[in-house]
């Protein structure tokens, strides 16, 4: 209601303004974004922190998918450059921000901010809110986390059976909104995840803010601490030969220093709602880490086609931020209204 009379309202301010929400959203974010964010708990032996976004661009160099440097790359990178580099090899889709260092040095920027005891981040912006308005009332609000490095899972507990490591890491929730009340939300894990009512999710401190757990190196979030066995994608048991391990370790409310950008599913477009915030970076079409080692390469693992240095992921423009469901189009999935593992 409240947007539907200021809609009313400032078409009397000015002719010229041609979008009345759209300069609106421009100033903040609708409050129930904020009032319903999540907060999380990183797992209590977790040593890759969230991580700084404008950071990744400082420590990396972009490679085409032949490990081959890019020519007439903007130098530095920033995240308002970001974007440029999709004019370069296939799109920008084979480019790859690489760490000056290698991924296997483990270079300390790869270990973030540990947050502080009020779970900030201080200077640190590790964290982005996407809103994406939708027909039917409908608001899907995504709250994404970046870590500069995930750690992969141990198979059957052995540590010479790790997979999955990757530098950079982009995570998100979701939590859908009609007519501005929390109905739902999404917890991403891997490349699958799971969905929940609000009502059944956590919250902290008994108010509205959802929980979120943050798995031990992977990153991946749960509705609820224990452990999770994501053998099989989008099916979780209690134990099993591929863990992920969530406790209530170290609080991190992501909402205190936190880009915040609106979605235009029709014109693929970003509007930071402040009208600062970097936008290039999010149109990026490239990966966020280093391409996947050969299997030449010396401590790289090859076991049944499971590798132990994949290739970074892509952005969040390509979490499905149009999805119609609370689940991504890609999977079939329901909405629980009871937490399971």
């Amino acid at each position: 209601m409240f947007y539907f009379c200021v809609s009313l309202v400032l078409p009397l301010i000015g002719a010229s303004i041609a979008s009345p929400l759209k300069n609106l959203d421009k100033r903040d974010l609708p409050s129930f974004v904020r009032q319903y964010a999540p907060v999380a708990y990183l797992d209590s032996t977790e040593i890759y922190f969230p991580s700084s976004i404008a950071g990744q661009a400082t420590h990396t160099h972009p490679e085409d998918g032949s490990g081959n440097n890019i020519a007439g790359a903007p130098s530095p990178l920033t995240l308002d450059n970001l974007n440029s580099l999709n004019n370069f090899a296939s799109s920008g889709t084979n480019v790859y921000l690489t760490s000056d260092e290698g991924i296997e040095a483990l270079p300390s920027w790869l270990r973030g901010v540990e947050p502080d005891s009020s779970g900030s981040t201080g200077s640190t912006i590790a964290s982005l809110i996407i809103t994406v308005s939708k027909p039917n009332n409908i608001l899907d609000a995504f709250y994404f986390y970046f870590y500069a490095y995930n750690q992969g899972n141990w198979v059957l507990g052995l540590p010479a059976l790790e997979f999955g490591d990757h530098v950079g890491d982009w995570e998100h929730t979701m939590v859908r909104f009609v007519n501005g009340a929390p109905t739902a939300m999404w917890f991403s894990q891997h490349s699958s995840g799971e969905a929940f009512t609000y009502s059944a999710v956590q919250k902290y401190n008994n108010g509205d803010r959802p929980v979120v757990y943050v798995a031990n190196g992977t990153h991946a979030n749960y509705a609820i601490p224990g452990t999770h066995d994501h053998t099989i994608p989008g099916l979780n048991l209690l134990a099993g030969p591929l863990e992920d391990h969530t406790d209530a370790g170290v609080f991190w409310d992501p909402l205190v220093n936190a880009y915040t950008y609106s979605y235009d599913n029709t014109t693929g477009v970003f509007t930071a709602y402040n009208g600062q915030d970097p936008t290039g970076y999010l149109d990026f079409a490239g990966r966020w880490g280093d391409n996947q080692l050969p299997d030449s390469t010396s401590g790289q693992i090859d076991v049944f086609g499971e590798r132990k240095y994949v290739a970074g992921p892509t952005g969040p423009r390509d979490k499905d931020l149009g999805r119609s469901n609370v689940c991504p189009t890609s999977q079939s999935c329901s909405v629980s209204s009871i937490l399971l593992p």
